[in-house]
């Protein structure tokens, strides 16, 4: 897991692939070195199908190749920033953009917040649990400096990958909401207290 921080050239195998979301049909190009680059993973799927009237300004932090902001801007109105650590991720977040004929997406490279200078009313991550505790806690608990008033952060979480203990933490800064459960996976609102 640790190339999809270091930015290395690995080879390339550009697909494109189609996702079932809520009923509809949509494709994207993934790519070696990117996370779920066959399918979009279940709780992506699950993020989006269970988050609902979303508005104002929204980031997804870690986009990966585009799907969660991609799919929130095509569906809501709401002007979306897309995030990664990873060049390749970022690229192919533009190509699926311009597919779509998104061109008032910012998609842009940013460690975590290292690189966001606003304030957002929706957060929204599949954070890269790989990357360890620390890195999913810089990314949920720090999110409390980047949401506006009444701003929200939404993010999916597997039960085996830490779920109990990461809402534990979290209800030190934030107030929790399990929104929904599927097969080991929590998707949780998190609201400034």
């Amino acid at each position: 897991m640790n190339h999809y921080f270091m930015n290395n050239n690995l080879d390339s195998n550009l697909i494109k692939i189609n996702s079932i979301i809520n009923k509809k049909t949509y494709s994207f190009f993934v790519d070696k070195g990117v996370f779920s680059n066959t399918k979009v993973d279940f709780g992506t799927k699950l993020l989006l199908e269970t988050v609902t009237n979303i508005s104002g300004d929204v980031l997804d932090l870690g986009c990966g190749y585009g799907v969660i902001g991609i799919y929130l801007r095509l569906n809501y109105d709401c002007r979306v920033d897309m995030v990664d650590i990873n060049k390749r991720a970022i690229h192919l977040s533009n190509m699926n953009a311009r597919e779509y004929k998104l061109s008032d997406i910012s998609i842009f490279e940013s460690d975590a917040y290292n690189n966001i200078t606003k304030k957002y009313n929706v957060i929204i991550t599949n954070p890269p649990i790989r990357a360890g505790k620390e890195k999913v806690y810089e990314i949920l608990v720090g999110a409390k400096e980047y949401l506006k008033e009444n701003g929200k952060l939404y993010f999916v979480i597997r039960k085996n990958q830490g779920a109990k203990s990461t809402l534990e933490h979290l209800k030190k800064f934030y107030k929790t909401t399990i929104l929904e459960k599927s097969n080991g996976f929590f998707i949780i609102l998190a609201e400034n207290n």
